[in-house]
């Protein structure tokens, strides 16, 4: 059984008349309530796999697989749908809309989707800050927020729709060690039901070692896995 799939996925791109190949005939089987962590060294295709993964970018060949549905045929509205009821992000800067509160930002997905009245998306608002023990902050502007609030306003956020997996591409590459590791922590609570998959892209050996399971990437093939 698995959550997402990858089969002999690559990743070419054409640039100047010359052919760069990112990702290498990937396979990939990821469980529901995996703990994923992507390493490599700088280039070696692990960030250009987790956008594969997630569905922000396309395959040049193979297939991807959510939930047991191949996404090879869905045009660009119907991915983009999927994404937003079935995936979450986070990245290494946060996105938060500078205009919002951390509140407001958390509500954003659940509008898009528009699966929930208001009083229940304020309330699961406000349930998910309070989770990420961000209740003080929930009326602040990111600006008013420290580098560690402002990510785990952004976990929030992702978790909004209440999504199968989350992705991460350097959650934690702006963060001192204890907000890192902190993030990490989150991540392995969030797995532990079984229910939820995570999978981030990290440069940092002792984080990855935090992950249920690591996949090494280099020259964009997998090595460990």
């Amino acid at each position: 059984m698995f959550v997402l799939r990858a089969e002999g996925v690559t990743k070419t791109l054409n640039e100047g008349g010359n052919s760069v190949t990112l990702v290498r005939e990937i396979d990939l089987d990821i469980a529901p309530g995996e703990f994923v962590a992507i390493t490599g060294p700088s280039g070696s295709g692990k960030s250009s796999l987790l956008y594969l993964l997630g569905l922000l970018d396309a395959p040049s060949a193979g297939r991807i697989w959510l939930d047991g549905v191949d996404t090879s045929p869905l045009d660009s509205g119907a991915l983009a749908a999927v994404r937003l009821a079935k995936l979450g992000f986070v990245f290494q800067f946060h996105f938060l809309l500078p205009e919002f509160t951390a509140f407001e930002n958390v509500m954003i997905p659940m509008r898009r989707l528009g699966a929930l009245d208001g009083p229940t998306m304020r309330t699961r608002a406000g349930d998910l800050l309070a989770e990420l023990d961000l209740t003080p902050e929930a009326g602040k502007r990111p600006g008013q927020l420290s580098g560690g609030q402002r990510q785990r306003v952004a976990i929030a956020r992702a978790l909004a729709n209440d999504p199968r997996v989350i992705l991460a591409d350097e959650p934690t590459g702006n963060l001192d060690t204890t907000n890192a590791r902190n993030v990490f922590e989150i991540f392995a609570r969030l797995t532990g039901s079984g229910d939820r998959t995570v999978i981030v892209v990290t440069h940092d050996v002792d984080l990855a070692a935090r992950a249920g399971r690591r996949v090494h990437v280099v020259d964009g093939r997998i090595a460990v896995a």
